[in-house]
């Protein structure tokens, strides 16, 4: 089966993902932007890959937009985030992101981090302003405040292992 991942990372955590993908399954692997306006024609299966941000899954539009082209392809997007996977507004996000598309996407979350580092100027306002208000707020869940821990700072959980579905998949 012929493969591409294609990708929109920030920080890295997404191209990682991707490249390790298609290291695993032998695709073509290529960033967004070098790849708007490809055919795909030659290919078997799709695979995109964004970042979590906001509720959403970023250039997803990108993805969504060419879906009913790709009828005869096997789709499968993946979205990286900094929560750890048995976060149950995961499950919910990852719904959502493609309800409109259901059997027609696989849809994977696979563990990243954050790297304020690396982030754009309006993403680290955005995580700032997030942070402070999680910070402030009275009465946290014990899960609001674990998160308040992990957000302040940089920090990597990402692991090869969150690739596995997605090779199965890929494989079925």
């Amino acid at each position: 089966m012929k493969t591409v991942v294609i990708y929109n990372s920030q920080t890295g955590f997404t191209k990682r993902y991707a490249e390790w993908i298609a290291e695993e399954s032998g695709a073509d692997c290529f960033e967004l932007k070098e790849v708007k306006k490809k055919n795909f024609d030659e290919y078997d299966a799709i695979v995109y890959g964004g970042w979590a941000c906001a509720g959403s899954i970023s250039k997803i539009g990108w993805f969504k937009g060419n879906i009913n082209k790709w009828t005869d392809k096997k789709l499968i997007a993946f979205c990286v985030g900094g929560s750890p996977e048995d976060n149950p507004d995961i499950d919910v996000f990852l719904e959502n992101a493609f309800k409109d598309y259901e059997k027609k996407v696989d849809v994977f979350y696979c563990q990243g981090g954050f790297n304020y580092e690396k982030m754009s100027a309006s993403s680290k306002v955005m995580m700032k302003m997030f942070t402070n208000m999680l910070k402030s707020k009275k009465d946290k869940t014990p899960e609001e405040e674990n998160m308040v821990k992990m957000i302040s700072s940089s920090y990597d959980i990402s692991d090869k292992k969150y690739i596995k579905p997605i090779l199965e998949c890929l494989n079925k």
